[in-house]
């Protein structure tokens, strides 16, 4: 089971608000997940991320992949910095 951290996308339709999920990569999407570490809300400006940052870690540790749009946003915020 390849565990990878992404968006799953809720909200109405032109609305969109995500949460930053951890799931097995064979799942769909918007499909059920292991973990909620987080919000992205691309609506507000600059954009809106709450993050979990120490069980993002943990399942970084666990082996868990970002997807390229949450790694982009996880550099945002600072996270790689603060990880080492």
């Amino acid at each position: 089971m390849a565990v990878v951290i992404r968006l799953a996308r809720h909200g109405a339709k032109k609305k969109p608000f995500y949460r930053i999920v951890v799931a097995d990569g064979e799942r769909p999407r918007d499909g059920k997940y292991l973990e909620n570490v987080g919000t992205y809300d691309p609506l507000i400006d600059p954009a809106k991320v709450t993050l979990k940052t120490e069980r993002i870690q943990y399942w970084m540790g666990q082996g868990a992949k970002p997807s390229d749009t949450v790694r982009s946003l996880l550099k945002k915020e600072g996270f790689f910095a603060a990880a080492g």
